[in-house]
């Protein structure tokens, strides 16, 4: 069961990266999507991205070279990404344990690679730093979890439209987690078993490892096929929507690609009552005469 334990794992990581890849090219491959066109757009060169200013200042506008800044571009994606800025700004009460669930989450991540490092290149050091991610990692990655799942249980704003599927994967998180807690505290090597599983030297393990790696092969498969794999999206909701303020203009690729949605035309059905046909009307039966 080890040994199955361990290939699933591994088959999980891999699976976990060749399913984010068919997502990110599942979205690059729709349809021209609908921008905001809401400013500031930070990539607006010459100071514009700080006060929500455009290239369209300028005279003839049109005939001019674009000033775009890439790095005021990067570092804005950055508070979002690692600091989740706007919901800081928009609801600071969510944000506590939000920051912590994902910060935990991009700890467990530099633990992954870390941990793949220490399994070719054995250093008493870099092991240290690792179990010093790994601490940062599960404490808050188990406590954000754990925090959400009670806001969402308690606070009536959020479980009048909190899904069971919501629960679901927090919980799933959660229990990946503790169960890792509880294997590496006090029944494996973490490092040892790192490196039996990446050199194909498998071991028996603790039934709670066990446990553990299955449940981690069952989050990384799930993760990009759920919501919570939001993660993909966060690209072209940036790129494609909030920020895509190139101009439509003849020959351009934005004109291009404007031309080809429209031909291709809509690909999904909208089911809303306010979009679908009304019925039509039954006939008044008529009256008969006395």
């Amino acid at each position: 069961m080890a040994s199955i334990a361990s290939i699933f794992a591994l088959l999980a990581i891999a699976g976990f990266l060749i399913l984010s890849a068919v997502k990110f090219a599942k979205y690059s491959k729709f349809n021209q999507h609908s921008r905001f066109d809401l400013y500031p757009v930070p990539k607006e060169g010459n100071g514009r991205g700080e006060y929500g200013g455009s290239y369209m200042e300028e005279d003839l506008w049109w005939e001019k070279p674009r000033s775009i800044d890439h790095a005021a571009e990067l570092v804005d994606m950055g508070k979002e990404m690692f600091f989740i800025r706007k919901l800081f700004i928009n609801q600071p009460s969510l944000w506590f344990p939000s920051m912590f669930f994902h910060g935990g989450i991009y700890f467990m991540m530099l633990f992954s690679v870390l941990l793949l490092v220490t399994a070719f290149v054995p250093s008493p050091v870099l092991e240290t730093i690792t179990a010093t991610v790994a601490v940062f990692g599960f404490g808050f990655g188990t406590a954000g979890a754990l925090m959400l799942l009670a806001r969402r249980a308690t606070d009536a704003s959020l479980s009048a439209y909190t899904t069971p599927v919501e629960y679901f994967n927090l919980i799933l998180v959660a229990s990946t987690l503790i169960t890792g807690i509880i294997s590496w505290l006090s029944a494996a090597n973490v490092f040892e078993v790192a490196r039996s599983i990446v050199t194909f030297n498998f071991t028996e393990l603790p039934a709670i490892v066990v446990v553990h790696l299955i449940l981690l092969g069952i989050m990384l498969l799930y993760i990009p096929a759920s919501k919570m794999g939001h993660y993909v999206g966060k690209f072209f909701t940036f790129h494609s929507v909030m920020w895509n303020n190139d101009p439509n203009l003849p020959g351009s690729s934005v004109n291009s690609a404007v031309k080809a949605s429209n031909a291709a035309g809509a690909t999904v059905k909208w089911g809303a009552p306010h979009i679908s046909p009304a019925p039509a009307p039954e006939p008044e039966p008529i009256a008969e005469e006395a």
